[in-house]
């Protein structure tokens, strides 16, 4: 497809142990990650490469196989998921194809390997990986029967680990255009399974999203996308963060986000400092870039959702280059003052704060420590 390689896998006959032996003949460091499924990772030049001898499944619960190892090229191709997914190449870079995924390739078709229904059942995380490299090699509609299989197994999901399943929705929230996947997802109750939360809020946003990025050049985000097709609301999200086992990272983006209070675009640049100085950038930056991406929407031959999105931008550009100011006093100043340590200090510290950014930060310290007085008597 004339896309970027991240990484190359080795298949061979060779089992494991002598993998090991001969790596340590030629004097290649050797890490054994996977024996019992027949990995061997091989570092050259402090790159990795996974040395993988071929498989055949003996028992498969849906999560776990049990395999043996193979000299058979065909079995081993079989037993992997899609057809572009099983391909091969020798020494001399001769491509060897026993599953047809060549010409899924020229097609940009995305198809199980065999019977959809008993690779889905061998391991339930296929239905995700189906939607995922549709979303990033596929074109025109999914494969039927892999799409009527998801469907029929799409209950499976709950069998899977959290993890996992962030995973891959993370990995294909950012394709350069998840929308089409989502929306087959969606379609046969998929997205619904993963994410309950999108099923009220919906996917629409995602179209004008993406546009809006490409047009001006951010990178994919899976997580502002994830934020664009569910409902900003914190306790909601905070539930489908531990659901999902996000990161302590991932989850304060979202909480950010939905706690941040909504921007009118026509903000004044003092009313818009001191709302970035109470939410934070990231949550308002978060609100700002989801509201562009709805103007711009609709802006076509729309003078007034594109002046609306002209306000977002600057409004952004604004946040961007914004520097918190610091709160001239602290807690030492309180007490200095003659106020007894307790809840009392953070009160008083709270009201002058406040006054201070209804001020847009033009009090001074010392303006500060004679209010500080006066309220500490």
């Amino acid at each position: 497809m004339g896309l970027p390689v991240s990484d190359i896998d080795i298949a061979t006959t060779l089992t494991p142990q002598i993998v090991l032996e001969r790596a340590a003949a030629a004097g290649l460091k050797a890490v054994p990650t996977g024996l019992q499924h027949g990995t061997v990772t091989l570092v050259v030049d402090g790159k990795p490469f996974e040395v993988t001898t071929l498989r055949t499944d003996i028992e498969t619960d849906g999560r776990h196989a049990k395999v043996a190892f193979s000299t058979d090229w065909k079995a081993d191709a079989e037993r992997r998921d899609l057809t572009i997914n099983a391909l091969y190449a020798d020494a001399d870079g001769e491509v060897v194809d026993l599953v047809g995924g060549l010409a899924d390739i020229e097609k940009r078709n995305i198809r199980f390997i065999g019977d959809a229904s008993t690779r889905i059942a061998e391991d339930h995380l296929r239905i995700l990986r189906f939607f995922r490299f549709f979303a990033y090699y596929g074109s025109g509609r999914p494969d039927a029967e892999g799409l009527k299989a998801c469907a029929a197994a799409r209950s499976k999901i709950k069998t899977l680990s959290a993890e996992r399943v962030w995973s891959e929705l993370r990995k294909l929230l950012g394709a350069a255009d998840p929308g089409r996947a989502l929306l087959w997802m969606r379609q046969v109750a998929v997205l619904t399974e993963i994410l309950p939360e999108s099923e009220r809020w919906g996917i629409d946003a995602i179209p004008s999203l993406v546009a809006t990025e490409k047009a001006l050049g951010w990178a994919p985000d899976p997580l502002l996308r994830l934020a664009a097709i569910v409902p900003p609301e914190a306790a909601r999200l905070e539930a489908l963060a531990a659901r999902l086992k996000l990161s302590n990272a991932e989850a304060a983006t979202l909480k950010a986000w939905a706690t941040a209070a909504p921007v009118n675009d026509e903000i004044s640049p003092a009313a818009f400092e001191r709302l970035l100085y109470r939410n934070g950038t990231d949550g308002i930056m978060t609100r700002l870039k989801l509201a562009l991406a709805v103007a711009r929407g609709k802006a076509e031959g729309d003078l007034g959702e594109m002046a609306r999105s002209a306000r977002l931008c600057k409004l952004m550009d604004r946040a961007a280059n914004w520097k918190k100011p610091q709160f001239p006093l602290n807690g030492g100043d309180v007490l200095a003052a003659g106020v007894a340590s307790g809840p009392r200090v953070g009160e008083l510290l709270a009201v002058l704060e406040n006054q201070w950014v209804e001020e847009n930060f033009t009090s001074d310290r010392t303006a500060l420590l004679a209010r500080l007085k006066e309220r500490a008597q």
